[in-house]
């Protein structure tokens, strides 16, 4: 009997196999995604049913003719026939930093497997999607994963998940050039065919809004960070292989793209998801709601001070600080007899990163005595001392 003990099959069975029922229990698509076909490959390793493991290979390839690490795969069985296996990949010749790449992107798709998240949990970003939102996709750079959930009546519902590559560097982008993926709250801004791309951009591309308010009043630049396709004769590539890009297969991309709402759809890239039970998504959303609508009322009471309580000592519009304000406060409400503010069409959304952090946009319906106008509006939210208080705000 061929001993797997080292190699590819101890390397990867027994990092990300152990629970193989959780392979075959977990999406239920209406086809057949690469994972799930890679992940009957290494069940029959497992097992030590090699042939039968060749024929599940071959029939990926078949799916995907341009999927190089079941190539690897595939010449490994094949050797396996004759000898023990010490390496992935025992081809006497190759570049042993693609052989790494392949290792990568292996270990990320089955350690995905294994740790697919409970039906019972949400991304503790989604806090509020508006009800014409209606997709969220959530980035986890650690895991080289792709969550897209549906907005099922203002909660988050899981539909799919996808492998993709991020930058070279990893996460957390700062300047340009630098080789990294943004982390933060971003949205989608364009769609870009792709007869307008160049092939190595694959089946398209959406642009999404980085560096978002918050990146540029951190310094953080840099431009051109998009959702997009492969290259035409590669099917995938590894977990960090991009200038900064969130890169998907393009099956994966085109799946994606009918579920695009341009300037509404969320795309939420974090370095590792964090998720919550529905409990405490629900008390966290509710929490910070009341405090909306604390700042709401006060705000339509004409009381400057209760009003400015809820805002930051570090409050900046972007042209006024927080004494700028106060002072702008002060003199708008003692020229009016009555104010009446309506808010509608929220999004709330946790930021990413490791600031306590939370982007809350919505529709604005402003009347007063002796002025009336309707805004869209942005604020990032912040926690201090416990408490939730506005740091930025202006314009969506």
């Amino acid at each position: 009997m061929i001993q797997l003990q080292r190699g590819i099959f101890n390397f990867l069975i027994a990092g990300a196999l152990g629970l193989a029922s959780v392979l075959f229990l977990s999406p239920a698509h209406a086809e057949q995604s690469t994972d799930d076909l890679l992940g009957k490959v290494f069940e029959e390793i497992e097992r030590n049913h090699l042939d039968v493991a060749l024929t599940h290979v071959e029939a990926l390839l078949r799916a995907k003719p341009n999927f190089r690490l079941a190539y690897l795969i595939k010449g490994d069985l094949l050797l396996a026939r004759g000898r023990e296996l010490k390496s992935f990949g025992n081809a006497p010749q190759g570049s042993s930093g693609r052989l790494d790449d392949l290792r990568a992107e292996a270990l990320a798709r089955l350690h995905a497997y294994r740790d697919r998240p409970p039906k019972d949990r949400v991304p503790r970003y989604l806090m509020q999607l508006r009800a014409d939102q209606r997709y969220a996709i959530v980035v986890d750079n650690k895991r080289s994963r792709l969550y897209l959930y549906q907005n099922e009546k203002g909660r988050p519902r899981f539909v799919a998940d996808y492998y993709i590559s991020i930058g070279k560097r990893g996460g957390e982008k700062r300047r340009e050039g630098d080789e990294r993926t943004p982390v933060g709250v971003y949205h989608v801004t364009a769609s870009l065919p792709r007869n307008k791309l160049s092939d190595f951009y694959g089946s398209g591309a959406f642009p999404i809004n980085y560096p978002n308010e918050w990146d540029k009043r951190h310094g953080r630049n840099g431009s051109g960070i998009w959702l997009h396709g492969s290259p035409s004769d590669t099917y995938s590539r590894a977990p960090r292989a991009s200038n900064g890009c969130v890169v998907l297969a393009n099956a994966d991309l085109d799946a994606l793209s009918n579920k695009m709402q341009i300037g509404l759809t969320p795309v939420i890239i974090s370095e590792q998801v964090e998720w919550l039970s529905l409990d405490d998504w629900n008390a966290e959303r509710n929490a910070l709601n009341a405090e909306i609508e604390r700042w709401r009322s006060d705000w339509e009471s004409r009381d400057t001070d209760r009003y400015l309580s809820h805002y930051s000592k570090k409050f900046s519009t972007g042209s006024e600080s927080y004494a700028d304000w106060g002072q702008h406060k002060r003199k708008v409400n003692k020229g009016k007899n009555w104010i009446k503010l309506g808010l509608s069409n929220f999004s709330v959304f946790r930021n990413p990163g490791k600031e306590e952090l939370v982007v809350v946009t919505f529709d604005q319906d402003y009347r007063s005595s002796n002025l009336s106008n309707r805004m869209k509006k942005r604020q990032y939210w912040t926690k201090e001392g416990g408490k939730w208080r506005i740091i930025y705000e202006g314009a969506a």
